[in-house]
Parts: structure tokens; sequence; C-alpha cells
């Protein structure tokens, strides 16, 4: 048994959109299968624009529109020094992706590093990174790029608790 929670960072660009949904979605699941006492999920940026703002207001209103909880985000930017207290790291897009794996090698940590929409079951023979493991970035568009999103890292979220007890060892 683990004596420490097992730790999961979802990351994209800005820490305002796409990770504060992963963020808000993976927590209500790992609550729902359980494992809220052995499992800490937080969010964080690769870039600093946001820093220190709260997470885009249509990521806020499709998150509350589907009765998930996100309560006082504010946008943080990982560094190297992050990697060592985390068992996983799930980047949102190629991109990120890449950004991680520069940031993991500073540290000099092996880490877990995986593209969300990799534990989509659809999704899961594709190698990483790929693009269509993206979850595209919504910030420029409409309403329905944050609904398009929260479906894509739902099916992922769901793949992923699926395995989770086999990675935290239950």
């Amino acid at each position: 048994m683990r004596n420490q929670p097992y730790r999961i960072t979802a990351v994209c660009l800005g820490n305002i959109c796409r990770s504060p949904i992963a963020e808000a979605v993976l927590r209500d699941r790992v609550v729902a299968a359980g494992l809220g006492d052995v499992v800490v999920v937080d969010s964080a940026g690769t870039g600093d624009w946001h820093r220190g703002h709260g997470a885009d207001p249509r990521s806020i209103a499709t998150l509350l529109a589907n009765e998930y909880v996100l309560d006082g985000h504010i946008a943080r930017q990982i560094d190297h020094g992050w990697f060592d207290s985390l068992d996983l790291v799930l980047a949102m897009d190629s991109t990120n992706f890449t950004n991680l794996q520069v940031l993991a090698e500073q540290a000099g940590v092996e880490v877990d590093l995986q593209m969300l929409r990799v534990f989509d079951p659809a999704l899961a023979h594709l190698s990483q990174p790929h693009p269509e493991l993206d979850v595209p970035d919504p910030y420029y568009g409409g309403v329905d790029g944050f609904t398009d999103v929260l479906a894509m890292i739902e099916r992922a979220s769901d793949g992923l608790i699926a395995q989770l007890p086999a990675r935290i060892g239950r």
C-alpha cells in the first residue's frame, strides 16, 4: 500500500480551459470510484499567460451545466520542480506533451507522462504524441468547443478510472 496519495496533474497551455475541466471531471470520477482518500487530482499550464487567474468563464459554465464542481481554481504554471512529486501527468495535446517531456528531462525524474485521450478506449491504439489524441483548445471558439472538450475528457477519464485501481495497487 502507498503511504502517500497518488498524484495526477492535468496539463494544458494556460490552465484556464482544458486542464481545469479535466481536473474537475477526474476528481469527480475518483470520488465516485471510492478512491478520493488515496488519489489527488490537480491541474497546471505549461505557459504563464494566465497564472494567478481563475478558470475561463466558459469552462466554469460548462462544468456547472454538467454538475461538476471546480471551486477556487487559480491557474498555475508547471515547472521541472513539480515532477518529483507527481505520479501521472496528463497532457491535453501534442505540444503540451512535448513541452512536458522537456521539463521531465530537466528534472532528471522519470514520470508517467501520458496524453489524456490515450485512455479513451477508442483511441488507445494510437502512439503518443498523435494529433488525434489532442484535446483541442477551445479558447478562441464558442461554447460548443467547451462542450466538445468536456465530452472528450469524460470518455478518457472513464478509461483512466477503470485502470486506476491497478495503477495504485488496489
